[in-house]
């Protein structure tokens, strides 16, 4: 085979590296991987359409002499130091010109120091945040590229080719600088966890109701045919519908309650403080998360706290409603939250992030894709440096439509004993966003009394300390 003949080139054939790679040869480029284990490059040559141009090889250094140049190269590995060692592998094998592409999960911060490091060689290094999953990878995924602008250019076509499409639109755009395509794929999953959350909460209420499983799908069918459609609250209709293979009951009552995650949920909520953007319902969804592994504790607490009255109430149309609209209101308060963050991020560490853009390409492939992002788009068109969405007049609209709803689902939820963080943190949240004066002059007065840390004034501009107590 004569040099210089492929395309583009993967490093890491796991699921995601192999579907992306046939996804590419099905738009007529010419594609090659790298694995180490070499029934993984049997298994991509094999799974190619008939008719494309797909090689595996198990040899690093084979795989680049057959790019063409400018290389790109993508890595789909582990995050953390597995990144850094497949780096190093390749600076000695490349050239001036060529891109090194991250599509993996790692941190933005590990992206900053990768994009400087490599630019000293004057190699080109992006971020890229993918979403969807095996089969988005090979049908149409989501793509959040960010960093180098150059190098995204070299890329844009295939990248264009292989995105989902809305009204034929792809879901890719050039996304910021420096670590831009992976902050925002933080933010994603930050917002996914939210989601999914508060669809679980929904769930649970619904199910202390007593809806049976079959009731439980036809509900999540129907909303998905309204305003909550959405890639999640489509799937969790079929979930419901699951029978388990060894038990013949459905497998959803057989999944432990116990609920693992891989931590770009944390960062979401760590890098938050350190703006700071207040996200409490990331916040919250990491939290419950960690709860659910308390699991011998909860078994305890749930004997010590017995109390009668927590029995189900006859389901209702009313109550299917109440659920309906806290869900789309939490879900609401999410999507706001995050891009809030994404708003002062792009800010305060100067990603230059387009708003307008990251709502686009979140509309179809990915997990978080809801009909939700058509309404934020029109509000970014009509100001695309809207610091929080929940000040656009048409969200506030809808916001308001369901407010009183939520309020009486989380009220039902509070006295039936139903754990709904979530939802509740959401309205918790809403009613402090849109507070003219909240209790925190309490809390300066406070801290001034104990530790002498000043306080500011309504009527005279300045700091101020009062030697409390000595009136």
């Amino acid at each position: 085979m004569s040099n210089n003949v492929f395309d583009f080139g993967m490093i890491g054939l796991g699921v995601m590296g192999r579907n992306l790679l046939l996804n590419m040869a099905d738009h007529g480029f010419s594609v090659i991987g790298f694995d180490k284990d070499g029934a993984k490059n049997a298994a991509l040559e094999s799974a190619a359409t008939p008719g494309t141009t797909v090689k595996g090889v198990a040899e690093l250094a084979q795989m680049i002499q057959l790019l063409q140049r400018p290389r790109k190269v993508m890595m789909l590995v582990p995050a953390g130091q597995p990144v850094d060692d497949v780096i190093d592998s390749l600076i000695p094998l490349l050239e001036k010109g060529d891109v090194i592409i991250d599509g993996g999960n790692s941190h933005y911060t590990d992206t900053l120091r990768r994009v400087k490091y490599l630019r000293e060689k004057e190699i080109h290094f992006m971020g890229i945040g993918v979403s969807g999953g095996e089969q988005g990878a090979r049908t149409g995924p989501s793509i959040m590229p960010g960093g180098d602008q150059a190098a995204y250019e070299h890329v844009r076509p295939m990248l264009e080719a292989i995105a989902a499409k809305v009204g034929g639109t792809p879901c890719v755009a050039y996304l910021g600088r420096e670590g831009a395509g992976h902050y925002v794929k933080m933010v994603h999953n930050g917002i996914e966890y939210a989601i999914m959350q508060l669809i679980s909460e929904s769930y649970a209420i619904l199910k202390h109701a007593g809806l049976t499983n079959q009731q439980l799908h036809e509900v999540f069918k129907t909303w998905n045919e309204g305003d909550l459609q959405s890639f999640l609250v489509e799937i969790t209709a079929d979930i419901f519908l699951q029978k388990d293979d060894q038990t013949e009951e459905h497998l959803v009552d057989m999944i432990s309650d116990k609920a693992g995650s891989k931590g770009t949920g944390k960062w979401t909520s760590q890098d938050s403080m350190e703006l700071p953007v207040a996200v409490p319902v990331i916040d919250t969804a990491v939290a419950m998360r960690t709860l659910s592994g308390y699991k011998d504790e909860r078994v305890q607490a749930a004997e010590i706290y017995a109390k009668e009255g927590y029995g189900s109430s006859a389901p209702s149309d009313e109550l299917v409603q109440e659920v309906h609209d806290a869900l789309y209101f939490g879900t609401i308060l999410a999507y706001a939250q995050g891009l809030a963050m994404l708003f002062q991020a792009s800010k305060d560490l100067a990603m230059d992030i387009p708003l307008p853009k990251v709502v686009s390409v979140w509309r179809g492939g990915c997990i978080i894709r809801s009909s939700l992002l058509e309404v934020f788009t029109n509000a970014y068109t009509q100001a695309p440096e809207l610091s929080n969405i929940l000040l656009n007049q048409e969200v506030a609209e809808v916001v308001k439509s369901v407010e009183e709803n939520t309020r009486s689902l989380i009220a039902f939820a509070a006295k039936a004993g139903v754990p709904a963080a979530g939802l509740m943190s959401s309205l918790a949240y809403f009613d402090a966003y849109k507070s003219k004066r909240m209790p925190t002059n309490l809390i300066q007065a406070q801290r001034d009394y104990f530790g002498a840390h000043t306080y500011q004034r309504i009527d005279i501009p300045g700091t101020f300390h009062t030697e409390w107590g000595q009136q």
